[in-house]
């Protein structure tokens, strides 16, 4: 019984890892293309970037809601603690969230679009930001007592460290904006982001490197697990494939390919995903409260997996439907003031 009870609350650590992915992935494109938009040198540019996302933005935030109630269901403890440390991350985050959303509905139907423009830009700017706040307090550790409450301050995850991880996130999602956008653009807007992406892909390495290199020095649970046998051959590993990965990806952008920068892109935030995933497990809320500790009970798992089970499928079914229907380039001649 106690295998199994550890079998289903790993599997939701799996289930919970994928709902991230897929939320970072879909919505860090989304959210790099909102921060790309402040660099437009023109209200048509602009509007292409924006078309380029008008039918798919909501459904890529749906991850993030479906992420949270699953974080709730399978993991009780941990939802009540994350949300208590971080309370002034999440609230920004979820601002910028809906700060860009009006923006971008209101901008539409704006006779003046300057303030949306703005709006729509600097809600998407937030909310990475805010996102990398959060992902670096977590992976520095959050203050619990025994029971697995939060006792530490409001402004403990406000540090050099997680400002580190927020801005090469920030990197990482103009990164992923800029790949998208030369799948989705041409001429002269496809050309600046070809130079985007190339300058995101250089920033993200050498923010990922700094990360690397300061997390067996400052974070004592991360040093033990990196340097144990034989886990340490595979941390060495990861690393390295994200330098062939850039190389890759940057070789892409030399020849002017469309579709694999993005491809390379993802790749190299799968194996990102992969890399702190192992470095976490199977702790929860880093470096105290494991998955077992924190989840929820079995009659529980088991009932909300059955849910998932069906559910999962149809969402990403939609979402492949989504981007089949709505493929193909966006131009100039697709856009209008009005």
């Amino acid at each position: 019984m106690e295998n199994l009870e550890h079998f289903l609350t790993q599997v939701w650590f799996v289930i919970l890892a994928l709902f991230l992915f897929l939320y970072v992935m879909l919505d860090g494109f989304d959210l790099g293309v909102g921060i790309l938009s402040l660099t437009s040198s023109s209200e048509e540019r602009r509007g292409i970037l924006m078309t380029s996302l008008g039918n798919i933005w909501d459904a890529n935030e749906t991850w993030l809601v479906l992420m949270g109630g699953a974080l709730f269901g399978a993991f009780p403890l941990a939802y009540g603690t994350i949300l208590n440390a971080l309370y002034i991350p999440i609230f920004g985050m979820i601002f910028g969230l809906i700060f860009r959303a009006v923006a971008f509905e209101f901008r539409e139907h704006s006779t003046n679009k300057v303030f949306w423009n703005l709006a729509f830009g600097v809600g998407s700017f937030m909310a990475a930001l805010f996102q990398g706040f959060a992902l670096g307090s977590v992976l520095e550790g959050i203050a619990v007592d025994e029971a697995g409450h939060f006792v530490g301050s409001i402004w403990d995850w406000l540090d050099w460290r997680s400002i580190l991880v927020a801005l090469t996130l920030i990197q990482g999602y103009v990164l992923i904006g800029s790949t998208y956008l030369i799948l989705k653009t041409e001429g002269e807007l496809q050309a600046t982001h070809y130079r985007t992406a190339k300058l995101a892909a250089i920033t993200t390495l050498i923010g990922a490197i700094l990360i690397t290199i300061v997390t067996p020095v400052v974070y004592e649970n991360a040093r033990a697990k990196l340097f144990h046998q034989p886990e340490v051959y595979i941390f060495a590993l990861i690393p390295l494939l994200g330098v062939v990965l850039i190389g890759l990806l940057l070789r892409s952008l030399n020849q002017k390919a469309e579709a694999t920068p993005l491809v390379w892109t993802i790749l190299l935030f799968l194996l990102t995903f992969v890399g702190l995933g192992l470095v976490v497990f199977p702790y929860i809320i880093p470096p105290s409260i494991t998955i077992y500790q924190a989840a929820a009970a079995p009659s529980a798992l088991v009932f909300m997996i059955i849910f998932i089970g069906f559910l999962i499928p149809i969402m990403l079914f939609y979402n492949i439907y989504n981007y089949i229907v709505f493929r193909g380039k966006v131009s100039g001649e697709h856009y209008s003031e009005s």
